[in-house]
């Protein structure tokens, strides 16, 4: 890809996100996919990510269910190489996604956006959060400041909730200075948690829609909230979440390229939401 990234077009959105290594073939390996939905099948919570699965979901049945999101392989008998996702299926995602940006655009609601991909996703949800803003929908920014106890591999870990640009993050530590920690990578339905219930102790305004990734979207979702946003081919839950209702759109893509590749996707967007500068 060049330097220079500029607005795609709806006819090239496809071919787009097959240079940028977003769609067609992705960084994710099939093992990692594998192994993260056998850990879902397991109802590991680190795989769950806030989503609590009302169905019976097996390895089988979610890489079926990934094939059909995604259009990864179908074959359970593939167990190695990377995986592919359908472009087309990320389009029809992207127009969906839109949709639901536009409709919260046209009423002016509340919007909550958060990531645990902070390194890479920040810019695509900065960029709506400021064109939402400019239509005059509320961003919000709830229980920033707050303390937020995360699990991890490596034990417990106490992060700050935190906004940048309108985006909720968490940083590492609960000192004055966390501020200035670089924002961490996580996966915990926790910071949407704390947020959402910081709200309703507080009386303020919930959001009408939440935009994010893995916790954020999952653990807005099982709450009621409606909810949309991105995720891998090893994110099984944001899928079963769809799947199941609690999530309102999936967007497959691989949420591991650099961050600028995805600000023409905000670009995509905001068109197709009629939201364009």
């Amino acid at each position: 890809m060049g330097q220079h990234l500029g607005v795609v077009s709806d006819g090239g959105i496809g071919a787009y996100l097959v240079g940028a290594g977003l769609a067609g073939v992705v960084g994710t390996s099939r093992e990692v996919s594998l192994r993260r939905y056998r850990a879902f099948a397991a109802r590991d919570p680190r795989v769950l990510i806030g989503i609590d699965p009302e169905g019976v979901w097996g390895e089988r049945e979610l890489v079926a269910l990934m094939a059909d999101r995604c259009g990864v392989s179908a074959d359970p008998r593939c167990v190695s190489g990377q995986d592919v996702i359908d472009p087309g299926r990320t389009v029809a995602a992207l127009d969906a996604f839109a949709e639901r940006v536009g409709a919260v655009a046209q009423r002016g609601g509340a919007v909550l956006f958060g990531t645990g991909h902070p390194q890479r996703l920040l810019g695509f949800y900065a960029g709506l959060a400021d064109a939402l803003s400019a239509v005059g929908c509320t961003v919000l920014t709830l229980a920033q400041g707050r303390c937020v106890d995360i699990t991890t591999r490596f034990g417990l870990r106490t992060a700050r909730l935190d906004y940048v640009r309108g985006v909720g993050v968490v940083r590492e530590g609960a000192g004055e200075r966390a501020g200035c920690a670089t924002p961490l990578h996580s996966h915990s339905p926790l910071p949407v948690r704390v947020a959402l219930g910081a709200a309703a102790e507080e009386g303020r305004p919930l959001p009408d829609l939440v935009i994010g990734d893995h916790g954020w979207v999952c653990g807005a979702g099982q709450l009621g909230f409606e909810a949309i946003g991105l995720a891998d081919t090893d994110d099984p839950a944001v899928f079963v979440g769809e799947a199941e209702g609690a999530v309102s759109v999936a967007v497959p893509l691989d949420d591991g390229v650099r961050s600028d590749y995805y600000l023409p996707l905000t670009r995509y967007v905001l068109n197709r939401a009629c939201l364009s500068q």
